[in-house]
């Protein structure tokens, strides 16, 4: 049975006499509940706000912040970037609560677009997210300007300040590889750790190669892939956990590395000092400010994942707007806190993204390792701080799999993967658990093409975030322009304001798909030009043309089974 336009009026879902709303509605989406219904909102909020985790965000890309405009930039730019995201996840809020499926972005653009559009729109939406977008923010970025990576001697993968292909995004369903790069990053960051533990950069620390931090990553992987293969209840037990460890690990960063420091900013430099001295051949201000917004849009991503665990959580329909909704207004606080404490403790910009620091150029592990050396001859108590960022990591990691493994098993659901039969099953404990070690496997692999080719690797990941915005704004463009009177508003909505709120979130993902492809240094060579809107061009063109010869044939978009 292919996608049908009109709504289905299925009996009611009742479990203990009590009727799930969030059940009731996918039974009228004409889907089967394969999956356990058993997350409270609190644990929808925990995975989105844990794949968002601004603990790991702000600091893998505060090199990035420092570079491009510094302090005032970081400070202002991540409120103008977090309201603008808020926007953007109150329209997709609006969507998930018509819509609560794991399918989550490309079903609605199938369900929005009509139904002569839905096959096409539905197949656009999926392949930008599950193809050719990921999360970029997660991957670790040193910082070092003249390339020379603390690793072993070998370039930074993205430590260059000329691309901002500085991360891992998210072959077919280039969405796992999300999951590479923030196991990736922690994988790197355990190398960090065991640096400054052996001595630093500067005393005879242990650089440990490309292959062992590739064995770090493997590692991190299987260990996740454990986690997943548990019952979705035990899950939702370490996914609370994660974001009690978030938001409690911001609050003790952000208070304890200011007051440790010996050295501390001056609330007018955190607040008003605009640093335009590490922009590599920028001498526009204005240009400089609006590559320092991206440090905060790479960093608020992955809030889509409280739309992929609706058919796990109980009142769908109204919870997993929640989700999305706390997830974002929650990590813009905290982050906004996170950065203005850590900012506190900055004193000498071009020391922190120096290569010759202990930290070889990782500014956030300087900051933190330096300011217990100062005052206890020590660096041990940074190495530990670094360490709550390690965890924090971990557990974005493991919701990534979740969300991942969700995406996986509702794309083969409605038949858009290889093997799809197999990968759509669910084990007794009603775990997708051949989608679950499938990214596992595949995050793997994507990994491994770092240790081949550095171009190859961040050519692949240069599209990441652009393809996921360009996903969350298909389905909003949609709602606002082809559906804007056939929409029906679910439980949470934004009335009169819903077409207002989708325009403004559509033009703010116009406008950052821009600011993503601007070149970042100057003058623009070989080795500079970013590459960005070249990639994203191809990959259009590849996805409308293999619609045109091939998808249109056979992929009807979304297929219900309830009658299976």
């Amino acid at each position: 049975m292919g996608w049908d336009p009109n709504e289905r009026s299925l009996p009611s879902q009742v479990e203990d006499g009590i009727v799930d709303s969030g059940r009731s509605r996918l039974s009228q989406l004409g889907y089967k509940q394969e999956l356990k219904r058993d997350l409270s909102v609190f644990s929808n909020f925990a995975f989105s706000f844990s794949i968002i985790s601004v603990i790991t965000g702000i600091t893998t890309l505060y090199n990035s912040g420092l570079t491009n405009g510094g302090p005032l930039v970081m400070v202002y730019g991540w409120l103008i970037a977090g309201g603008f995201s808020m926007l953007v996840g109150l329209s997709m809020a609006e969507i998930c609560s018509s819509y609560p499926t794991s399918g989550g972005l490309y079903y609605w653009s199938a369900q929005l677009a009509g139904q002569s559009w839905a096959p096409f729109a539905s197949w656009m939406t999926g392949c930008v997210q599950h193809r050719w977008s990921g999360i970029s923010k997660k991957f670790i970025y040193c910082g070092v300007q003249d390339i020379e990576h603390i690793f072993g001697g070998q370039p930074c993968y993205g430590c260059h300040t000329s691309s901002y292909a500085i991360t891992l995004g998210k072959p077919f369903h280039l969405q796992w590889a999300v999951t590479a790069s923030i196991d990736f990053s922690l994988a790197q960051m355990i190398q960090v750790i065991i640096l400054l533990s052996t001595g630093g950069a500067n005393g005879g620390g242990y650089e440990a190669s490309k292959y062992v931090v590739i064995a770090f990553h493997g590692g991190i992987l299987l260990i996740h892939a454990i986690l997943n293969s548990l019952p979705i209840s035990v899950l939702s037990f370490f996914g609370q956990l994660a974001a009690a460890w978030n938001i409690a690990g911001v609050f003790v960063l952000m208070l304890l590395i200011p007051l440790v420091a010996t050295e501390r900013a001056s609330a007018k430099f955190v607040f008003t000092h605009f640093n335009s001295d590490s922009a590599e051949g920028i001498q526009s201000k204005p240009y400089i400010f609006l590559l320092g917004l991206l440090m905060s849009q790479y960093t608020l991503t992955g809030y889509d994942a409280s739309a992929h665990m609706t058919e796990e959580t109980k009142s769908a329909d109204v919870n997993g707007p929640r989700g999305i909704i706390s997830a974002i207004g929650v990590s813009v606080l905290v982050g906004w806190g996170y950065i203005i404490g850590i900012t506190f403790a900055v004193t000498d910009i071009p020391r922190l993204l120096s290569s010759t620091n202990d930290a070889g150029g990782y500014a956030i592990a300087e900051v933190f390792y330096q300011a217990f050396k100062s005052r206890y001859g020590s660096g041990v108590g940074g190495i530990i701080c670094l360490g709550v960022v390690a965890v924090a990591i971990f557990f974005c990691g493991m919701s990534s799999v979740t969300s991942n493994s969700r995406m996986a098993y509702a794309f083969s659901r409605d038949g858009a993967m290889p093997f799809s039969s197999f990968w759509h099953k669910v084990n007794s404990q009603e775990v997708p658990l051949n989608a679950v070690w499938l990214s596992a496997v595949i995050s793997f692999c994507m990994a491994l093409t770092s240790l081949g080719s550095l171009v190859a690797f961040q050519a692949m990941v240069s599209i990441a975030v652009i393809g996921l915005y360009i996903a969350y704004a298909l389905p909003i463009f949609f709602r606002v322009t082809l559906a804007r009177k056939s929409f029906i508003p679910g439980p949470f909505n934004l009335g009169r304001f819903g077409i207002l709120v989708g325009w403004i979130a559509v033009l703010w993902v116009a406008t950052i798909s821009v600011l993503f492809s601007l070149p970042v240094a100057y003058p623009i060579t070989t080795e500079t030009l970013n590459y960005t809107p070249v990639a994203v061009g191809g990959l259009l063109f590849l996805t409308v043309f293999s619609w045109i010869v091939s998808a249109r044939h056979w992929f009807k978009g979304p297929i219900t089974n309830i009658d299976k």
